[in-house]
């Protein structure tokens, strides 16, 4: 059950306690408590949240102080949009993946969160030429076809994907890990500020939160999330790229391979999923014409 909250109040706790909406729920359901948070006894979010009494008290002091502030303005500055759980924009197809954010921040054409025809890609992060060349045969017809590619602003393959959309004028998605006060990695400055102006950044962790190992696995699950399908490029056997595709298969979603040399280290992880079932590919139109065919059998 999907909840209506007061968005001022929503943002200031999920400035201090950037909580999945699981545990937002607790808060509304059945008792309103976030309409009250400031003045609720801190045995009673801790129950409400499964959190310590100590941790529940830090929460409501903060939580008092961050609503003297104006987060939407303070957003508006930064050219930050928050897009909380019931906006309008907020992607449906997040309700169905585990542990669904409860706000997104963007930055740029946050109207590409509503194109249903989103399709993700990944790979290494030592991705070789051969990445390159499977991206010049996949993205221009899924861009040809009005799909939106999805990708995560890494090193490697994700960097190589968002450019070759952008160089033939398609529309792409970067899922960061960490808030826009910072950037990882620091070589994709340009990239990043151009996706900001012109496409699209999208990251479910406040301004502040630094780049942590453990934020990229949980982004994933929203990469997955939002796409119809994922196209894997390469991948070594141990990769966090696999990660992604456990997300994909575990929301029911076409994992699209493309096949390596047997003898490449960065094949070795995506000729597994194709030995465990994963679709095969070599261009974009193949994926066009499968996701078209499972669409009308729907």
């Amino acid at each position: 059950m999907i909840f209506s909250v007061d968005t001022q109040r929503l943002l200031a706790l999920h400035y201090i306690y950037p909580l999945p909406l699981q545990k937002l729920q607790q808060l509304l359901s059945p008792v309103d408590i976030l309409s009250y948070f400031e003045e609720a006894p801190p045995y009673e979010i801790a129950k409400a949240l499964q959190i310590s009494s100590h941790k529940a008290l830090e929460i409501t002091r903060s939580f008092r102080q961050n609503m003297t502030l104006s987060f939407e303005k303070a957003y508006e500055r930064a050219d930050i949009s928050p897009i909380p759980f019931h906006h309008p924009f907020y992607p449906a197809q997040l309700f169905e993946i585990s542990s669904p954010p409860t706000v997104l921040y963007v930055k740029g054409r946050y109207s590409l969160l509503t194109n249903e025809k989103q399709v993700a890609i990944i790979g290494s992060r030592k991705a070789t030429a051969y990445t390159k060349t499977a991206m010049d045969l996949i993205v221009p017809p899924l861009v040809e076809h009005e799909y939106t590619v999805v990708s995560g602003l890494a090193r490697g393959a994700d960097t190589i994907a968002h450019e070759t959309t952008i160089k033939v004028g398609g529309s792409t998605i970067a899922v960061l890990g960490h808030g826009f006060n910072y950037l990882y990695p620091k070589e994709n400055q340009s990239l990043a500020g151009h996706m900001a102006e012109q496409q699209l950044l999208v990251t479910e962790y406040p301004p502040y939160m630094k780049p942590e190992k453990w934020h990229f696995p949980m982004r994933n699950r929203i990469i997955s999330g939002l796409s119809k399908a994922l196209v894997v490029t390469e991948a070594a056997l141990r990769s966090g790229t696999l990660i992604t595709t456990e997300y994909a298969l575990e929301q029911g979603k076409d994992v699209f391979v493309v096949p390596g040399p047997i003898d490449a280290e960065q094949s070795k992880g995506t000729n597994k999923l194709l030995l465990e079932g994963a679709i095969p590919v070599c261009n974009g139109h193949e994926i066009v014409e499968t996701l078209a065919l499972f669409s009308n059998k729907n």
